[in-house]
């Protein structure tokens, strides 16, 4: 009999420990309610709680969790259906605000997500959904976080995890991008070509004045070489009038003759002139200088005698008598 009564006290001893003394693990914390009304909660370690007074009411996870939003359809602003569906990453900073103001909190957060994913979307064409995915996220985090702060819960951040527009939108898109890219390519083989235009023409306006300054330097040496030709030509002239005047004929001569052979030579050049036939003899060419030196000689007297005027004539007669010379010619 005494050994049943020491098992019963056992059994009592060990469901007071029991109910007594509780660990609560790290990342959880427990509620503690007093004949079911929440009295504190218990952080993580060793508690002890008054036998048969205090239970244990809810045990909450306080470590980040990751909620999936279910894809949904929604029409955006545009009038296109796209599916989307996003990911919530939440936290419970108030145990008991999360256990006793709300009735299931995730699935309260999962519809909660759902319908202001709806909002924001919708209110937002297709170009703009598919381009300002942050500014969506941004804008379903205020609204949310917003709206769970009096639960208790910390909302870290919402993500968008896909947009899928209809079949039909995907292949419009995809000719347009097409489209766009064929453009880019026209407008820069046109940008090519402009620029290829450009430096040819830069090339040719470069090559143009290079000519031109060629042609202005060769024509100023060409004027220079004719001016100098020119000057020789006069300083000749000037000394064979001096030697004229002097009476010496070997240099009225050699002038004579110097002509004579380039005439000759000029006639010889001509393209017309197939045969060269030479109407005299070189030997008339001393005849034509003998005639040019009576000439100077009478030229010599006239100005030597006091009446000139009558002397004009004469000289004029005397000027067509070397008939040698003319004939030599």
């Amino acid at each position: 009999m005494s050994g049943i009564i020491v098992l019963i006290f056992l059994g009592f001893a060990f469901v007071l420990l029991f109910s007594a003394v509780k660990i609560v693990p790290q990342g959880r914390e427990f509620t503690v309610e007093r004949f079911g009304r929440y009295t504190r909660t218990l952080k993580p370690g060793i508690s002890i709680l008054t036998p048969f007074f205090e239970t244990i009411g809810r045990k909450v996870n306080v470590m980040e969790q990751v909620l999936e939003v279910p894809q949904q359809e929604v029409i955006t602003k545009d009038n296109v259906s796209v599916k989307v569906d996003a990911i919530v990453f939440i936290q419970v900073m108030d145990a008991a605000a999360a256990a006793y103001r709300v009735d299931n909190l995730i699935y309260a957060i999962t519809q909660l997500a759902q319908t202001n994913l709806r909002t924001v979307v919708g209110s937002l064409e297709l170009d703009e959904v598919l381009s300002q995915r942050d500014q969506i996220n941004t804008r379903l985090l205020s609204t949310i976080d917003h709206a769970t702060g009096p639960w208790g819960v910390k909302v870290a951040r919402i993500e968008i995890k896909d947009l899928t527009p209809p079949n039909d939108i995907t292949n419009a898109m995809a000719r347009q991008m097409k489209a766009e890219r064929e453009r880019r390519a026209v407008i820069t083989e046109a940008e090519g070509e402009k620029q290829a235009q450009i430096a040819r023409a830069e090339g040719q306006k470069q090559s143009a004045i290079l000519q031109a300054e060629g042609r202005r330097e060769a024509a100023f040496r060409d004027a220079e070489a004719r001016e100098r030709e020119a000057e020789a030509e006069a300083k000749a002239t000037a000394f064979v009038s001096e030697a004229i005047a002097k009476g010496d004929v070997n240099a009225i001569n050699y002038f004579v003759a110097q002509k004579y052979v380039e005439a000759f030579a000029e006639l010889a050049r001509s393209p017309q002139q197939k045969t060269v036939i030479v109407p005299a003899d070189f030997a008339g060419l001393t005849g034509s200088v003998a005639g040019v030196g009576e000439l100077i000689k009478s030229l010599s007297a006239d100005v030597a005698r006091p009446t000139p005027a009558p002397r004009a004539s004469s000289s004029s007669t005397a000027t067509n008598t070397p008939t040698g010379g003319k004939r030599g010619a």
